[in-house]
């Protein structure tokens, strides 16, 4: 494009546009609104050297990092100096056009910021003005949000409200709402009518609430709007104690709490009663006027419960000010019925008593409504079936009876239904619910009128059949399985629920019902394990593979003291090697255990069972503890080796383990970038905010980290990117089959490209043979471990094969490195 053609192109844009020559860096044409903000003609910039009208070192430097091309379009904000001295604040946005003739050149397009910048510091500028009013206010001031987030509030709320400390250091809306709710008197009756306020984004409210400090506060709830429309609320809150202290003012009061749903009397220090609203009428069926001046023991019942409650409520209030609980209350008629009572002492200034004020609710229907839950206690609210409580019990009828009729025996079916978390899952909870009621359904049409089908919660059932033996139970669990093979309908869906059934009898397989269920149970898992839908007997050899669980456990709690010789646990190291010269840089720590009675034991079979009891942290310590150690003396004969320790979630989440590792490595005088902890995926994505704080921890120290089994876990690149991570482990799963299978080989590649891409670097386990070997490294793996190389060696081995080969000297010049 010749220059005469830029011209009427630049002229017609908005905003301000010089062209620059991508060689001189000198301005070769620039429309009128590029001279209009400059204050200066087009001809008097043209020629003009771009960096002339940089303002700042900053930005010389930004356009010698241009002219060495480090970006073809670069967006930035800066500011430009006028023929005046004066500087204007633009965005700048630079992008290098190449011409046909092979000439470049520089389109800069400028946006002028001043209005903007102008309008920031005037909206600042109002709204420091605005924090000044609400600070200025006498009343407490609370600003949330639609949904209740508090968005802001002013000291006097606090005040107001004695907030700790603590909840006005940080953000804890949960912790202040929590706070104001147990410092109000009627709680139920402040949370009730907060959450009608919630729900009304338009309602104006006037409110009264008594503080257990003794304190009144008159509450104004008003809807914030931006725009005409609500975008939040404003609390008001206002200490009116004193007004309420006044006679006067005490009639004033009146016509707040008149409204009230609730009974509400006031009483002087000597629990005369001084007011009364409506609300008492429709409790006690006394006309306000006539309870003026009578005692407020003339509303307790004469209950002997009233009788002994009464003297402690009155000793509670005098000294705590305040007191609520449960109470009767006798009515005009002299019936006596329960309610929900609050009472307050309200002081003056000087600290001295000067009324009483009380809160009834009626809870007739409450205690109808209790009476109700003790009947729905013994039954399963979903499918009405009898829930656990009752089932307890007729269990336990049963085994009472057949004791006593010594030929008598019953059997327990425990059923689960197979596969129905997918149905919650695709259907949603609701369409499970339906699935579970037309279960129960059906298991009671397969029982007898004698027998007792029970939900124990979730998709589990049980079944007691009466009087029984193991025929009888058998045909029960193929009439339930056949019933609940037929298909299910629910609108235009048809589909087939099985269920796995296991079977335990009294008293041959238990003779208490915990013992029963939990055989059954046993039985039950035993099905699924072999392919489900079907029903089986318990057999004692079903126990078997607990025992052995719990054997392990034991045997491996005592293996963490035992110093015998060639007993108990000991660790192994296996060679890492660069790929680039074949030299052993490192090792990986390997647990083995050999017991005395059990020989030797895989890691395999003792490792899933410490994570599930816990052990698994000390045996990681105790790892740890070893491997620091033998690098420290492998160090000290002059072998820097990197020694590669595996940490468990549940190590890597304890509150000490960052110090432990410090501790460990000071103690043993190891440099820490000897160290290098690997983690497994699902360590990363578990809190991730706290594993960031403790991987930042261990950064500082010095130690390495890396991800082991990397691409069998949750994989995600916005960990890889957030976390300070050195080293990605390609799993074994995805070498084993190199280089002839496509799909590992793709992504293998993809591992190490992103890997590069993030300057990680990538070590891949497991490699075996040579053509896996020669692939990795055409691929650009940095580093391998596997059979290739040597298997797990134990340290006296280990040691041997480094001197005898060579190893990366770190931190000093390399030794001399035989091939491995």
């Amino acid at each position: 494009m010749s220059q005469p053609a830029w011209l009427p192109l630049i002229e017609g844009m908005i905003e301000a546009v010089w062209i620059v020559d991508a060689v001189d860096l000198r301005i070769l044409a620039v429309n009128r609104n590029a001279a209009k903000m400059l204050d200066t003609t087009p001809s008097a910039m043209v020629g003009m050297p771009v960096v002339e009208l940089a303002s700042t070192p900053e930005d010389v430097y930004f356009w010698e990092d241009v002219a060495e091309g480090l970006s073809d379009h670069i967006l930035s904000e800066t500011l430009l100096l006028r023929p005046d001295g004066s500087t204007i604040p633009v965005e700048r946005r630079v992008s290098r056009v190449t011409l046909g003739d092979a000439h470049s050149v520089y389109v800069v397009g400028i946006r002028d910021q001043t209005e903007e910048q102008r309008a920031e510091a005037e909206l600042e500028k109002i709204v420091a003005e605005l924090r000044a009013t609400l600070e200025s206010t006498a009343d407490g001031i609370l600003v949330t949000d639609l949904n209740g987030a508090i968005r802001g509030y002013n000291q006097r709320f606090a005040e107001l409200w004695d907030l700790p400390q603590h909840l006005m250091t940080q953000r804890d809306d949960t912790g202040i709402y929590g706070w104001l709710a147990q410092n109000v008197a009627d709680a139920a009756n402040y949370a009730a009518r907060l959450a009608v306020i919630l729900r009304s984004p338009l309602l104006e409210t006037n409110d009264i609430l008594m503080l257990r400090s003794g304190m009144v506060l008159e509450r104004v709830t008003l809807p914030q709007y931006a725009r005409g429309h609500p975008i939040g609320r404003v609390y008001s809150f206002r200490d009116i104690t004193q007004r309420l202290a006044d006679e006067s003012q005490l009639k004033l009061a009146a016509q707040v709490f008149g409204t009230s749903l609730d009974a509400i009397f006031v009483t002087d220090p000597s629990h005369t009663i001084v007011a009364a609203n409506p609300a008492c009428e429709q409790l006690t069926g006394h006309a306000p006027a006539t309870l003026l001046g009578q005692s407020i023991e003339t509303l307790f019942g004469d209950t002997p419960e009233q009788q002994k409650l009464s003297p402690l409520l009155f000793a509670t209030l005098t000294t705590q000010n305040f007191w609520e609980g449960e109470l009767w209350h006798r009515n005009h008629a002299g019936t006596n019925l329960p309610c929900q009572a609050s009472l307050v002492q309200v002081k003056d200034s000087e600290g001295q008593l000067t009324h009483i004020i009380g809160f009834f609710k009626d809870l007739s229907e409450t205690f109808s409504a209790r009476k109700r839950i003790e009947e729905l206690a013994y039954t399963d609210t979903l499918t009405g079936l009898p829930n656990r409580l009752m089932l307890t019990e007729r269990i336990e009828f049963a085994i009472s009876v057949a004791r006593r009729e010594h030929d008598s025996a019953f059997a327990l079916l425990f059923l689960d239904l197979d596969r129905f978390k997918h149905i919650n899952d695709s259907l949603g909870h609701q369409f499970g619910d339906r699935v579970l009621v037309d279960v129960a359904e059906r298991i009671k049409d397969c029982l007898r009128q004698v027998d007792t089908a029970a939900r124990l919660g979730g998709d589990e059932f049980l079944v007691l059949l009466h009087k029984t033996d193991e025929r009888g139970a058998e045909i029960t669990a193929r009439r339930i399985l056949d019933r609940l093979s037929q298909p299910f309908e629910f609108e235009d869906l048809s589909f087939t629920v099985t269920c796995s059934i296991g079977v335990s009898l009294f008293p041959g397989d238990g003779d208490s019902m915990d013992e029963l269920i939990k055989n059954a149970d046993a039985a039950m898992y035993h099905v699924k394990e072999r392919g489900r839908a079907g029903f089986r007997f318990y057999q004692r050899q079903m126990n078997v593979g607990l025992l052995t669980r719990m054997k392990l456990d034991h045997a491996m709690r005592q293996a963490l003291a035992n110093t015998t010789p060639g007993e108990g646990f000991r660790l192994n190291y296996q060679p890492q090697v660069h790929f680039r010269d074949n030299v052993i840089f490192g090792a990986e720590a390997l647990i083995r255990w050999r017991d005395a009675d059990m020989g030797e034991i895989a890691p395999t079979q003792f490792i899933p069972i410490a994570e599930e009891s816990g052990v698994i942290i000390a045996i990681g310590n105790w790892v740890l503890e070893e491997a620091v150690r033998q690098c420290a003396a492998w160090m000290a004969k002059g072998l820097n080796i990197v020694m590669a320790v595996n940490v468990s979630a549940l190590q890597f989440q304890q509150a000490d383990f960052v110090d432990r590792v410090d501790e460990t490595l000071t103690r043993h005088g190891l440099p820490p970038a000897l160290l290098e902890l690997e983690l497994t995926e699902s360590i990363l994505v578990h809190e991730a905010d706290e594993t960031l704080k403790r991987l930042e921890a261990l950064a500082a120290l010095g130690v390495r980290l890396a991800v082991d089994d990397f691409g069998t876990g949750y994989s995600s690149l916005a960990y890889l990117k957030r976390f300070p991570l050195h080293k990605l482990k390609i799993d074994r799963s995805f070498v084993n089959d190199l280089p002839d299978d496509e799909s590992d080989a793709a992504i293998v590649n993809a591992i190490i490209q992103m890997a590069n891409a993030l300057h990680l670097t990538v070590l891949a386990e497991g490699v075996e043979d040579e053509p896996q070997r020669r692939f990795l490294l055409a691929a650009g793996c940095n580093e391998c471990q596997g059979f290739i190389y040597a298997p797990a060696l134990d340290a006296i081995a280990f040691e041997e094969m480094a001197i005898t080969r060579g190893i990366v000297q770190h931190g000093s010049s390399f030794s001399a490195a035989a091939p491995l």
